[in-house]
């Protein structure tokens, strides 16, 4: 790792220009009357989105609030490296690596950044304090595409340890949602001398058997579960499949299409369900910020690939446990089974809530500072 390079985030008007421009030029292809979401995204909510990020939306005030973060650059095994470094004004504070999944971006941590650097000033205890170091993902947003093959869950992990050891951080903590609820386990395995513990949401790689002996661990109960969590995967999961075997394919309509790469985005964004009463939407402005730095660094294919890079080490065999206390917060719609979490994580904090969604920091932002304050306090 060089030495960090401080960031900001300055975007061309002329960019934003031809963004708008290619908005006003969507090429609507129609639906089927009665649809709705039975397809995929309905475009009646697609062309209101779009026509509010259009003429409604205003990138400026959203970079403007990425760019009261400290943030920087640094090059890790060759690739460019983007972080938020949040310090805390508690001298005590625990350093914690938080990791967004996809089709996030670290826009999606502003909300929490205060609560959990400064609980002091948010009505909390200042003993739960952190320093946050929020790295974006190799391929992802500012951290630019990746140029080689490779960046996959482990190799992410040992960038991870190293940001960390290039920041000072000895022992600190790894909290991730999503595809970030896969690299903090991976973590706590190659450091578990350095990570005192590792919080996870929407635990990715808990809901269904995927080695041998997985269904050893079941009860009935749980195995009535991962059944139907099995049918409800086969039903939305083209886009992983996509991702993981034919992502370039894809690339070409993403980095050509705004409106295009917003409905791909929108297929984790709406839960599947927007009209659910226990789903907390996310706001339209943090759906279209990540859509919007997506589109203006180019990287939508590149975080695509992740899954195809992530290969065997996290689609195939579970690993074994790092011995590293492992807390799971359970958000509205989350699927993990404990049993089948235990078989590859040490958990010793479980918790779940009936509302919220997928992307707790946009969802249930005040749910998930609590549950990582809780779970961290006694490992401090």
């Amino acid at each position: 790792m060089n030495t960090p390079k401080p960031f900001r985030v300055d975007i061309p008007q002329a960019d934003l220009d031809e963004l708008n421009a290619r908005l006003a030029a969507t090429r609507w292809p129609g639906q089927v009357p009665g649809a709705e979401w039975d397809y995929g995204v309905e475009e009646s909510y697609l062309t209101e989105l779009v026509e509010y990020w259009r003429s409604g939306y205003d990138w400026r005030a959203q970079e403007a609030r990425l760019n009261e973060v400290p943030q920087f650059t640094t090059t890790i095994d060759g690739q460019n490296v983007h972080f938020l470094h949040a310090r805390s004004p508690e001298p005590d504070a625990l350093p914690l690596v938080l990791t967004h999944g996809w089709p996030s971006t670290v826009a999606d941590f502003l909300d929490i950044l205060g609560p959990l650097t400064d609980p002091r000033a948010h009505g909390g205890d200042p003993r739960d304090a952190f320093h946050v170091v929020a790295p974006s993902v190799p391929g992802f947003a500012f951290s630019g595409p990746t140029a080689e093959r490779g960046w996959g869950t482990d190799r992410i992990a040992r960038a991870w340890a190293a940001l960390m050891d290039g920041l000072g951080y000895e022992r600190y903590g790894s909290q991730g949602g999503d595809f970030g609820s896969i690299v903090g386990p991976a973590l706590g395995r190659l450091a578990p001398e350095r990570v005192v513990g590792v919080h996870v949401n929407a635990l990715a790689d808990a809901a269904v058997p995927t080695g041998p002996g997985d269904e050893d661990a079941l009860d009935e109960a749980d195995r009535a579960r991962a059944e139907e969590n099995g049918y409800w995967w086969q039903g939305r999961s083209a886009y992983a499949m996509q991702h993981a075997t034919r992502p370039q394919t894809l690339a070409y309509a993403l980095n050509d299409s705004p409106a295009g790469q917003l409905a791909w985005n929108l297929e984790w964004f709406v839960d599947f369900d927007p009209t659910s009463t226990g789903h907390t939407p996310p706001s339209r402005d943090a759906v279209l910020t990540d859509a919007t730095i997506f589109w203006l660094t180019g990287t939508a294919g590149s975080a695509a690939r992740l899954y195809a890079d992530a290969g065997e080490e996290t689609w195939g065999s579970r690993p074994e446990p790092s011995g590293v206390p492992t807390g799971v917060a359970n958000f509205y719609g989350d699927r993990a089974i404990r049993a089948l979490a235990e078989i590859s994580n040490d958990v010793t904090h479980w918790s779940t809530y009936d509302t919220g969604g997928h992307f707790a920091s946009l969802q249930a932002p005040d749910l998930l500072v609590s549950d990582v304050r809780t779970f961290f306090r006694d490992l401090r």
